[in-house]
């Protein structure tokens, strides 16, 4: 059984955005809204609702029980002056709330994750057992040219 920690984390993220294409629905409001406020733009990828939404999943699963206010910790970015040519350094502010609660509860309506009472999100039963499935997938799509030398 392969976890997910056995394969690089921007190649299971990959895979289970993929996945979770078929599984969860975009919101209409998701191509108009930055991921912070330290951005400028919203962001470019097409796929962007489906990677954040993979790479929470990996997120909670590594850091079980994790709540909304660390996870836009996580997902923030430097913020600099109202300028951007401004001299002083940029202070850090968080991620979008709102992106990350409707991405989790888009997760949670699909029983890959589970809300634990004051404490914070977790994964469930099937969210594990969908992670490790991918990364079995994963871990033999990669490229281990070190274990070829001894076939």
């Amino acid at each position: 059984m392969v976890a997910i920690y056995d394969v690089p984390a921007d190649a299971l993220i990959e895979a289970v955005a993929a996945r979770l294409e078929d599984r969860i629905d975009e919101p209409e409001w998701v191509e108009f809204t930055k991921s912070g406020s330290g951005r400028e733009l919203p962001p470019e990828q097409d796929d962007f609702w489906y990677v954040r939404s993979a790479s929470l999943l990996r997120k909670v699963a590594q850091n079980e029980p994790i709540g909304i206010e660390r996870l836009a910790t996580e997902y923030g970015s430097k913020k600099r002056g109202s300028n951007r040519y401004v001299v002083r350094p940029g202070a850090h502010t968080s991620g979008s709330k709102k992106l990350i609660r409707s991405a989790l509860q888009a997760l949670e309506d699909e029983g890959l994750v589970t809300t634990a009472a004051g404490e914070g999100r977790r994964l469930s039963d099937e969210g594990e057992a969908f992670l490790s499935e991918v990364a079995d997938e994963v871990f033999e799509d990669l490229d281990r040219p070190e274990l070829e030398r001894y076939a």
